[in-house]
C-alpha cells in the first residue's frame, strides 16, 4: 500500500480509504468488523464514514448506525492510533437529522459531539462538511444547476467564516485534526482557502466528491485547484455504485443489491449510462482485466486524487477492491479509455 500527505498536514492515509455507507444496513455489524481487520491488515488505515450514514437504504431508524460499529470495533480491538478516521456533518435538508438545519459553527459542535459518542473516541482526523449550505451541482444536479438561486442560508461567506472559526476551536481543543469538504465546487473551496488564509484559520485538507470513470467533473477546475492548493481528492463511487463492476450488464438485478434497493442508484443507471458501461466492460475484456479493478486502478492513476473511496457488501468484493492497488493500466488501455469518454463524456 502506498500512502499520501492529508492537504499541507503531517497525516500519512493510504491511496485505498475503506468507505462505510452500507454498515447498518446491508451489512451487518459483524460483516463490517471483519472488513476492518482485513483493512487494515493490508495497510488500508483511512476510513471514512458519516453521521447520517448507512444510506443504503438510508432511514432514520439506522442513522448512525455505521459509526457505532466503527466505535465498537475501536473498543473492541484498541487499535483507534493505526487508523485516521474520518466523519461527516450533515448538510442542510435532510430533514432526518438535527431537522436538517443548515452546517454552521454551532451545529459542528453539536454534530461532532455526537459522532465522537458512537465512534467511542475523543477526536477524528477529519472532519468534512458533507455538502454546502448552498447547495451542490454534484449527485446529477448539473443539469438542473442555478449558481443564482442556490444560496438558501444567508450570506455565504459569513456562513464559511463560522464554520471555519469552530474548526480552529475544535482543532485547539484536539477534537478534529483537519477539515475537509465534500460534493464541493471549485469556487466554494477557493473561499475558504481565502479566508482561512486571512484569518489565520484551518485551511481545507481535502475534498470528497464523485469520481468515476462515469462521472469526471473533477478534471477541469477542480484538478488544477487540487494541484497547486494541495487540496486531494477522495473520491467517492469509483465503481458508479457498482454499475461499473459489471454486475448488471445482463440486464439482472440480484436481490439485495443496490440497484434492487434504488432503481435508478441516485441518477447513475439510466439510458445515458448503460452503452458508456458496456462499452468499458469490452474495453476490460480485450485486455484482460477485472472491470471493477480497471475502474479502481484508473481512479488511482489520475494525479489529483489522494484516496479512492470503496466499498464492499461481502469480503470477495472488498479483496478485489483492494487488489485493484497492484494492478497497472499501460498506454493501450488508457488510450481505450479515452476512446470511450469521447463518444461518452458525460454519461450520468
Amino acid at each position: 500500500m502506498q500512502y499520501r500527505k492529508l492537504g499541507r498536514t503531517d497525516i500519512e492515509v493510504s491511496r485505498i480509504c475503506l468507505g462505510t455507507m452500507t454498515w447498518g444496513s446491508q451489512n451487518s455489524e459483524s460483516e463490517a468488523h471483519a472488513q476492518m481487520d482485513y483493512a487494515l491488515d493490508q495497510g488500508v488505515n483511512f476510513w471514512d464514514t458519516a453521521e447520517m450514514y448507512p444510506t443504503t437504504p438510508r432511514t432514520a431508524a439506522t442513522m448512525g448506525r455505521s459509526e457505532e460499529y466503527i466505535g465498537n470495533w475501536i473498543a473492541k480491538t484498541g487499535r483507534r492510533g493505526e487508523i485516521v478516521l474520518a466523519t461527516k456533518i450533515t448538510g442542510e435538508g435532510n430533514t432526518d437529522v438535527r431537522g436538517g438545519e443548515p452546517v454552521t459553527g454551532d451545529a459542528m459542535r453539536r454534530a461532532l459531539d455526537g459522532s465522537l459518542k458512537r465512534l467511542k473516541t475523543d477526536h477524528v482526523d477529519l472532519y468534512q462538511l458533507h455538502w454546502p449550505n448552498r447547495g451542490s451541482y454534484h449527485f446529477r444536479q448539473i443539469w438542473k444547476f442555478d449558481a443564482t438561486t442556490q444560496v438558501k442560508s444567508g450570506p455565504v461567506q459569513d456562513n464559511m467564516l463560522d464554520v471555519l472559526e469552530t474548526a480552529g476551536e475544535l482543532v485547539r481543543e484536539g477534537k478534529i485534526r483537519a477539515l475537509g469538504m465534500s460534493n464541493e465546487s471549485a469556487w466554494g473551496i477557493m473561499q475558504y482557502l481565502n479566508l482561512a488564509g486571512a484569518h489565520g484559520l484551518p485551511r481545507v485538507a481535502s475534498v470528497q466528491n464523485e469520481y468515476s470513470l462515469l462521472c469526471r467533473l473533477f478534471d477541469g477546475d477542480l484538478a488544477e485547484l487540487s494541484h497547486h492548493e494541495d487540496v486531494g481528492l477522495m473520491a467517492f463511487s469509483p465503481l458508479a455504485a457498482g454499475l461499473l463492476s459489471g454486475k448488471y450488464l445482463s440486464g439482472e438485478i440480484p436481490p439485495g443489491t443496490r440497484l434492487s434497493i434504488n432503481a435508478s442508484l441516485n441518477g447513475r443507471y439510466s439510458e445515458y449510462s448503460r452503452p458508456a458501461i458496456a462499452i468499458y466492460a469490452e474495453v476490460a475484456k480485450k485486455h484482460g482485466l477485472n472491470m471493477a479493478q480497471m475502474a479502481l486502478a484508473f481512479c488511482l492513476t489520475r494525479p489529483f486524487v489522494m484516496s479512492v473511496i470503496i466499498g464492499a457488501t461481502n469480503m470477495d468484493q472488498l479483496k478485489s477492491d483492494i487488489g485493484a492497488f497492484d494492478v497497472s493500466l499501460d498506454e493501450d488501455v488508457l488510450a481505450d479509455i479515452v476512446g470511450v469518454r469521447r463518444l461518452h463524456p458525460m454519461p450520468m
